[in-house]
């Protein structure tokens, strides 16, 4: 832990954290400041002008990011007859319904992302005091309570994300990888604060994009705005 604090310590000192860079400059620090052993994934994070305490000003949606997230997202549908077949064709990793339910209320959700037809939610209601609070229980307006089962699937593991304001205002995302290109990680923010922009709910007055900071797992935070 102590060679950690010293990496965090050197990072912290080498760059100036109340500065705000260009979002340029900010993925060029994050890239070079991530140096652990592994692929590190790389953290947007935007505080909101909005207030958090009210239900209309909750910002929530989905992004399809242009060049993925670096991450293997695992996929439970519930479907039956046809439509449970079209998302075995489309790479579901668990298709059902009945035995579907009886995993997660044992515990056992082997996957990150959760898809159903129309006709499964009453099934799926059974089991969405499990799956609401973990952000898995499927929603029409994310695209994910769907009978274009495939697409649904091809949105989720060609790299769309989900994303929402906590209480403090702020939403935040993995946008991909420290070994994307630089181009590739821009292009993918972008994509991110547009749906976000594009997210901001009605009520809300005066500076939306209050602050944004770009970091990887294991590195500092970078202020940065774009250009």
């Amino acid at each position: 832990m102590a060679h950690i604090g010293k990496r965090i310590a050197d990072l912290r000192k080498n760059n100036d954290l109340d500065k705000v860079y260009s979002l340029s400059e900010a993925v060029d620090i994050v890239k070079k400041s991530a140096t652990a052993k592994f692929d590190e994934t790389v953290d947007i994070s935007i505080m909101l002008g909005i207030d958090a305490s009210k239900q209309d000003q909750a910002v929530r949606n989905v992004v399809n990011l242009p060049n993925g997230t670096g991450k293997t997202y695992r996929v439970a549908v519930f479907a039956k007859d046809q439509k449970a077949e079209e998302a075995k064709k489309a790479g579901a990793d668990i298709v059902g319904g009945e035995e579907l339910v009886e995993m997660i209320q044992k515990g056992d959700m082997p996957f990150d992302r959760c898809i159903a037809t129309p006709d499964m939610m009453a099934l799926v209601g059974r089991v969405g005091k499990i799956l609401g609070p973990k952000g898995l229980m499927p929603n029409p307006k994310l695209g994910t309570v769907t009978m274009d089962i495939a697409t649904a699937i091809k949105n989720v593991k060609g790299g769309q994300i989900e994303y929402r304001s906590e209480k403090n205002g702020i939403v935040h995302a993995g946008i991909g990888k420290v070994s994307f290109s630089k181009e590739a990680l821009t292009e993918n923010i972008k994509a991110f604060i547009d749906a976000v922009v594009k997210s901001k709910p009605a009520g809300v007055k005066g500076n939306y994009l209050k602050k944004m900071t770009l970091s990887s797992t294991m590195g500092i935070g970078v202020q940065f705005v774009v250009e």
